[in-house]
């Protein structure tokens, strides 16, 4: 993401500009320096912003002795309580009470803030110059300076410029008109009608008022008169070109403050912060960061006659694996392994239906009601077994057999 490369800036001029201050006689416009064309880097902003903003930070710490300063003893065992130090006595409604622990009303909290933790964070140098650099490039965009909520509407252009009779100006009355002219008198009254009290316990902790930001004010003189005509205006704020703070220039970490330069100012950040084939003057051996892709539109990169020309061509015809059908469940498949199989299958067939017909003959012969003749043939046939059986085992003709029975004469 990258701020719009635009050749030239206007100058705008202002009422009581002299023929040498911006008007005719001068060139009323400038070349966009490298550093409003940088790479925007949300992630880097917000890490930098996050870790510097630690380090105006105070120590503060509970003190040594709190929820210490009795001679509690545990009762120890078997006598039905905890084992929690008790404070000593009687008559009181501090007697027997539990202390020292954190869980225990006037003990210690658990692990006692310590004046020697560590606040503060150093923060590599290139990268607090790449946070800065990407939040003077996000506040040349309007879309995102407006994200941000500033009002810009009758701003005429982004970044906005005005000529150095504006570092000449003393009074607050003087400043207020130049912020009418420039357009950016909206903001500034946004943040005057902001100012509210803090909701919650903040309004205890020397943290009573809120506003918003207003626009931010950036001079290149040093020892400019501006700065007591500006300084009085809730919102507004002030800042030396060499001297730009991220916490200025992305209050909370969010990119987009909407910043107006002076001519003298937006002339020298080509000084102070490089191109991105000359180092900077200001600042050894930094490079403005360079952008991984120059042009991201990836479609059209892709569609290039460049790209086009090497990719291998699409393949129209795609060749699937076919599905392996199981023999077991398909007789066709199986018919391809084994020709037979569909003899063997018949005679199976065949034999199935043998053995169910003569399964079903023979129940239907059992339960088929048989005639009086058959069924008179069938009890004389049993008679005369029954008498043959009796004959057989009649052996009274043999005497022994008879004795042996002991059957009496």
């Amino acid at each position: 993401m990258t701020a719009a490369a635009r050749p030239l800036v206007t100058v705008q001029p202002l009422e009581n500009d002299m023929a040498t201050d911006g008007g005719a006689a001068s060139s009323n416009s400038l070349p966009l320096p490298d550093v409003m064309k940088a790479s925007i880097r949300p992630d880097l902003v917000t890490f930098v912003h996050g870790q510097i903003s630690n380090n105006a930070r105070q120590a503060y710490a509970v003190s040594k002795k709190a929820g210490h300063q009795t001679s509690a003893e545990s009762w120890g065992t078997g006598r039905a309580v905890s084992r929690i130090p008790r404070v000593p006595g009687g008559g009181t409604h501090r007697a027997g009470q539990g202390a020292f622990g954190n869980m225990c009303r006037g003990g210690r909290m658990f692990a006692p803030t310590k004046t020697w933790r560590r606040w503060h964070r150093k923060v590599n140098v290139t990268q607090k110059r790449h946070a800065i650099v990407s939040a003077i490039a996000a506040s040349a965009v309007p879309s995102l300076v407006l994200a941000r909520g500033h009002k810009i509407e009758e701003v005429p252009e982004l970044p906005l410029v005005v000529s150095d009779s504006a570092e000449a100006v003393e009074k607050t009355n003087a400043a207020l008109k130049i912020l009418k002219q420039v357009g950016a008198f909206t903001d500034a009254e946004k943040a005057k009608d902001s100012h509210s009290i803090r909701p919650g316990k903040g309004k205890m902790r020397n943290r009573r008022y809120i506003s918003r930001k207003g626009p931010l004010i950036v001079y290149g003189t040093e020892g400019a008169k501006l700065v007591k005509a500006f300084r009085n205006l809730p919102g507004v704020e002030i800042a030396h070109v060499s001297r730009l703070n991220l916490l200025k220039l992305a209050p909370g970490g969010h990119l987009g403050r909407f910043v107006i330069w002076t001519k003298s100012a937006f002339e020298k950040l080509d000084e102070i912060y490089g191109t991105f084939d000359k180092p900077s003057d200001k600042k050894k051996g930094y490079v403005l960061p360079r952008t991984k892709m120059i042009n991201a539109d990836l479609a059209r990169i892709i569609n290039s006659d460049e790209v086009q020309s090497v990719v291998k061509p699409i393949k129209k015809e795609v060749k699937r694996a076919p599905l392996k059908k199981n023999p077991l469940k398909n007789l066709n498949v199986m018919l391809k392994l084994n020709p037979y199989a569909k003899a063997a299958k018949r005679m199976a067939l065949l034999a199935e239906a043998q053995r169910v017909k003569a399964k079903q003959d023979k129940l239907e012969k059992k339960r088929k009601p048989i005639t009086k003749e058959e069924a008179a043939k069938i009890q004389s046939a049993g008679k005369s077994w029954y008498k043959t059986m009796i004959s057989d085992s009649d052996y009274t003709e043999f005497d022994n057999f008879s004795k042996w029975l002991g059957v009496s004469q």
